[in-house]
């Protein structure tokens, strides 16, 4: 099957270059790439249309008019309008994945799931290693092991059977859905303002209750969280529960603000 990856990204193009590398050094090619910029800026623009010929994958590069607020919503709303691919699969700008990451969500995309997937948070170390040297060398298990790097666990890549029974919820940087399973909710909800709940936790509690299964992709597709500062603040996180609550009072499945009102 072929899988379109969406990327969310915010000005971070050291970032950016590693996830765009260990993507060229898949072992599966059966992907292209959708880079959902919340963000207007000339340096990223540039870096694509000059390097773009040097992937194995096609890259589409979407982005704001204008930096206003966040709007990562809104972005992957036009980006499940813009992508050719039946199966899409969700990571972060500050995630690099693992060599088999796109061979693992080709097995197991059937219909009537979602797949959750996990990372590993590298140390600081480690990251900046990665980031200065542009090379994916220190990311496996046996460098992460003897890292600071938190996690290590789900950086173990076994294929065969799931090391563990437990199916925990999706999290933004690595999950994977069809394409319609988000059509049928009206995508993401664009009444979140604020980083945190509104692209995880709302979206999978709509595509449960539309009857969409969960299963864990852990051990499998695998991502390699780099290391930062914490970026929001605890207090717009609850915000965004306290919208999260009333609309599972509301029991709007389907949400109000989505893909449809971007069609319109």
């Amino acid at each position: 099957m072929d899988i379109t990856v969406i990327i969310s990204y915010y000005k971070a193009l050291e970032n950016l270059k590693i996830i765009l590398l260990a993507l060229n050094n898949q072992s599966s090619n059966n992907f292209d790439v959708i880079i959902s910029e919340d963000d207007s800026n000339n340096e990223t623009v540039n870096f694509i249309e000059q390097n773009r010929r040097n992937y194995r994958f096609n890259i589409t590069h979407l982005y704001q008019d204008n930096d206003d607020g966040f709007k990562k919503n809104v972005m992957l709303n036009k980006c499940i309008l813009q992508s050719r691919n039946d199966f899409l699969v969700f990571i972060d700008g500050d995630c690099v994945p693992h060599k088999h990451f796109i061979k693992e969500y080709s097995k197991i995309a059937e219909k009537s799931y979602f797949f959750s997937g996990r990372a590993v948070l590298l140390d600081k170390k480690i990251t900046e290693y990665t980031k200065q040297n542009q090379t994916l060398k220190k990311l496996n298990f046996f460098s992460i092991l003897f890292s600071k790097s938190k996690k290590k666990k789900d950086g173990i890549y076994f294929p065969y059977f799931q090391l563990s029974v437990k199916t925990k919820g999706i999290v933004g940087r690595n999950w994977g859905v069809h394409k319609q399973h988000l059509i049928d909710v009206n995508g993401f909800d664009t009444d979140y303002v604020f980083a945190g709940v509104g692209e995880d936790v709302d979206i999978e509690w709509r595509l449960l209750a539309n009857g969409v299964i969960r299963k864990s992709i852990k051990n499998r597709a695998i991502v390699y969280h780099l290391f930062h500062d914490k970026v929001y603040s605890e207090v717009k996180v609850k915000e965004n529960y306290e919208i999260f609550y009333k609309k599972q009072k509301m029991n709007n499945v389907k949400c109000l603000k989505g893909i449809e009102n971007i069609q319109q």
